[in-house]
């Protein structure tokens, strides 16, 4: 399928020509979380990405040094994320708010660890619990933007985070890519969901 032959390489190009476009605002966030307290620059956490296959997906550091010791108890969604998590810098909540944490994953899709759209990176734990019929995200790359990012991010119920990503794994193309990719500055403006 010419989509699935391209995707990945032309992916590839874009995010080394967007790691130069926005040298000057990597090197920006950089600088901000290493004032905001010291510590990494960059997080490194591990994410499961195209069958199963586990990576090292990278972030812009957001959240104090000791923040995985401070892990409260996951609730009854998979998906685990605090609207007001006491953990997080307040640059990180300026880098969240307009996801300019995620930039440095540009690497990953670099890397062709991840695609510029896909399904959210999912965390190990949160696989262990999915449901039979969610194993299917795991038939594609990762993203760094999808359905469930432009759709309103982490204030979607976890049902209709789930039926976004299979939507997009079951309907994947070019198109709706670019449509995805189109309605992504939107919803980073807005901010909607994201913290």
């Amino acid at each position: 399928m010419l989509y699935r032959g391209l995707k990945s390489p032309f992916e590839r190009v874009l995010a080394a020509a967007l790691i130069l476009v926005l040298a000057p605002v990597l090197l920006l966030c950089a600088f901000a979380v290493f004032l905001d307290g010291g510590g990494p620059v960059l997080y490194r956490q591990t994410r499961v990405g195209r069958h199963g296959t586990p990576f090292r997906i990278l972030k812009f550091r957001t959240m104090c040094v000791d923040a995985e010791r401070r892990v409260p108890p996951a609730g009854p969604s998979v998906l685990f994320k605090l609207p007001r998590d006491p953990r997080v810098t307040r640059i990180g909540r300026l880098l969240r708010r307009y996801s300019l944490d995620e930039l440095p994953q540009l690497l990953n899709v670099l890397r062709g660890q991840m695609s510029l759209v896909g399904p959210r990176p999912a965390l190990s734990t949160e696989v262990a619990r999915y449901p039979s019929q969610m194993h299917r995200r795991l038939d594609v790359r990762p993203g760094m933007t999808g359905l469930w990012q432009v759709s309103g991010r982490s204030d979607l119920p976890w049902d209709e985070a789930v039926r976004l990503d299979l939507h997009y794994v079951e309907h994947r193309s070019f198109a709706l890519d670019a449509r995805i990719l189109l309605r992504t500055p939107a919803a980073v403006l807005t901010g909607d969901g994201a913290y």
